[in-house]
């Protein structure tokens, strides 16, 4: 081994993807990006603000900000990967290689997954339920706040380690649940995989450990009043999304620390010989991979019960039915996982118990649905933009579900399972659900966050291109899949479905208009802001958080309310809901810290030298990592926790309330 070895292991100048122009090209493009916006930042002298106020916040709301925003880099990531690959699918055509060759089209289609679930859809939600729970229960913070800044960070340097593999080395070339063998050492050698497995596991810690915070801060810190039974709905469903983020990512983590053992020590847990089995791997990713789908799901059921109650002028309907609709999702999401592998000899008995299993459990789901319904019956529906994205969602989701129906059926299953048309099935509940459930979070709770408005122009413009072109971009899919194409190819010989490709890249197109529009959306509203100002509640909203301004102040509430209703906010105006004039005392709140960024760096940084098997740098940073931990550990001068209730009431202000006859007292 030579001394360049021994530093860089197998870091190399042919590691840098010089004989790739379109990686190069976006290299370039990101340097000079970069270089402007650091210029920029460095010019306004912004840095100081961004690590004191958001980089090192360990308030929830710039949390949750944060999630947000990183959800929405990566969006643009994984989103341009989907344009590279219909456009590759609508040129290869008539003896055409398209433009892509095979080993990078595999790369793209791989990542285009893996960033889509956990590097944009999982920030999203995270970064949802961080803003919105805590003010929903009349909490000051979560539970933790330095564990919320730290869980951030290391989903951010999860989404750093993938980024790194687009221009230094490769990433996988595995699809994006990564099956051995073709994920072991023998058959991907090169970096792809590692990157793959330490981009999950780095940001796997940090979800679960969002995770165990958000059940805590439910379970512990709800206002006085607010029993499980009068919490908001979209409490509940985030209650029993982290409820399966704790139950399901340790497992996704230990098997990854094992595939891990086969690559790096030569172990044959997931190996065809040596006692080893490449089918345990297949239980295992889909014991955590269908929980991940409910886990991405519920939270935007909530919203959508938000939202139709909201826009309806009504309580939500059959709301205990809805809670145990969700309940019921949250325990069926663990039995139905065999459903994604039919088709690999487990045999009839076994296939039938999970067919029926996964048919039952679209049964709540439907429930859900015409809970919906039956809201917005004889209401004063009004179609804003988040009652638009929730009417969009419900005509597209039950598309999704039937044909998600159609393939729990094992002889349908075994025609379609490796046709576009399980693609098409897929995106039609990830899109309609999880997406346009975020749209509509997104224009509800905007003007919560910020103080004003999204511009309704540009929020209907998205909305039209986003809806016209899902369906151009996935229908064709579901048409192909019942000819029987196969998904994952890169060229084709039948030149008779060019013309559906076709309409699938004018689809994806419109959805790129749709997106473009939305970034229109947010530069336009931020610019004009002030036209677009809100004084607290801008939607007649029902639930607690609207009780706060527009946008909270750090502390949330200066006291804490009493809660005798599940429509909480909606029950007090109803009762003449005062807030006192005097009697309140200091607010103690958490310090920022930088130890969160500082221990998610030290772990990317050990994730970036085991993939490149810099052994010295890694034990370095672990080691770092320990130190640190354990040096923050004995850091007396910070806090880290706030108790539900740090503010009191002089007995005056208690007095006036209760001669009001007010709810608070």
């Amino acid at each position: 081994m030579t001394t360049a070895q021994m530093i860089f292991g197998r870091l190399t100048w042919d590691s840098f993807p010089w004989h790739e122009p379109i990686v190069v090209a976006t290299f370039c493009a990101v340097v000079l990006g970069g270089a402007a916006l650091v210029a920029a930042l460095t010019y306004f002298k912004l840095w100081g603000y961004l690590w004191k106020e958001w980089f090192t916040s360990v308030d929830h709301k710039k949390i949750g900000i944060m999630y947000m925003v990183l959800g929405l880099i990566m969006f643009l990531r994984g989103f341009a990967d989907a344009v590279m690959m219909r456009l590759q699918q609508a040129m290869a055509f008539n003896g055409s290689e398209g433009y892509l060759n095979a080993h990078h089209y595999d790369q793209i289609f791989t990542a285009h997954g893996v960033i889509m679930i956990f590097f944009v859809a999982m920030p999203f939600i995270t970064g949802l339920m961080n803003y919105i729970v805590p003010l929903q229960i009349g909490a000051r913070d979560v539970s933790f706040p330095f564990l919320n800044n730290f869980s951030f960070w290391m989903t951010t340097g999860g989404a750093v380690l993938v980024m790194c593999s687009l221009f230094l080395g490769e990433f996988a070339q595995t699809g994006w649940l990564a099956y051995p063998p073709l994920s072991g050492i023998d058959y991907s050698p090169a970096t792809g995989v590692d990157y793959y497995i330490w981009a999950l596991q780095v940001a796997g810690v940090g979800t679960t450990l969002s995770g165990i915070n958000l059940i805590a801060t439910i379970v512990k810190m709800r206002a006085p009043g607010m029993s499980l039974m009068k919490m908001p709905v979209f409490t509940w469903t985030s209650l029993c999304a982290n409820v399966l983020i704790v139950a399901s990512f340790p497992i996704l983590t230990a098997t990854l620390v094992l595939l891990s053992l086969d690559r790096y020590a030569g172990t044959n847990f997931f190996t065809n010989d040596f006692g080893g089995n490449p089918m345990m791997y297949v239980n295992l990713i889909w014991i955590w991979g269908h929980p991940e789908v409910y886990i991405l799901i519920l939270p935007l059921f909530g919203v959508f019960s938000e939202v139709t109650s909201t826009f309806s002028g009504k309580r939500l309907f059959g709301y205990t039915s809805m809670v145990y609709a969700t309940c019921t999702i949250m325990v069926l999401s663990y039995l139905v996982w065999l459903h994604h592998f039919f088709t690999m000899g487990s045999g009839a008995s076994v296939n039938s118990f999970f067919g029926i299993t996964t048919m039952i459990i679209s049964i709540p789901t439907g429930a859900k649905l015409f809970n919906w319904l039956f809201t917005m019956y004889r209401g004063r529906v009004r179609f804003e933009l988040p009652m638009m994205w929730t009417v969009a969602f419900m005509l597209t989701f039950t598309v999704g579900g039937m044909t998600g129906v159609l393939l729990a059926v094992p002889p349908a299953d075994f025609v379609l399972h490796n046709s576009l048309f399980l693609i098409a099935h897929f995106h039609n509940v990830i899109i309609g659900g999880v997406l346009f459930g975020l749209f509509a979070a997104i224009n509800y709770w905007w003007p919560k966050a910020f103080g004003f408005k999204l511009n309704q122009f540009w929020g209907h413009v998205s909305f039209w291109c986003w809806n016209i072109g899902f369906w151009l971009a996935f229908t064709p899919l579901y048409i192909m899949g019942l000819m029987g194409v196969t998904r994952r190819m890169r060229v084709f010989d039948d030149p008779s479905l060019q013309i559906w490709f076709v309409i699938a890249a004018i689809g994806a197109a419109i959805v790129a208009a749709g997106i473009g529009a939305m970034l229109v959306q947010f530069a336009v509203s931020i610019w004009k802001r002030d036209e677009l100002k809100v004084e607290g509640d801008p939607w007649d909203g029902r639930t607690l958080e609207w009780a706060t301004s527009s946008p909270p102040p750090d502390y949330n509430f200066a006291f804490t309310p009493v809660v005798y209703d599940a429509d909480s906010w909606a029950d007090m105006k109803k009762n003449g809901y005062q807030r006192p004039l005097t009697g309140y005392q200091p607010i103690h709140m958490p310090s920022r810290t930088g130890s969160g960024v500082i221990l998610a760096a030290l772990a990317t940084l050990c994730g970036f030298a085991l993939i490149w098997y810099m052994w010295w740098l890694a034990g370095l940073s672990f080691l770092g990592i320990v130190g640190f931990a354990i040096f923050h550990s004995f850091n007396y001068k910070r806090d880290f926790y706030i108790p539900a209730d740090v503010v009191t009431r002089t007995e005056e202000a208690r007095t006036r309330i209760l001669a009001a006859g007010g709810p608070m007292a």
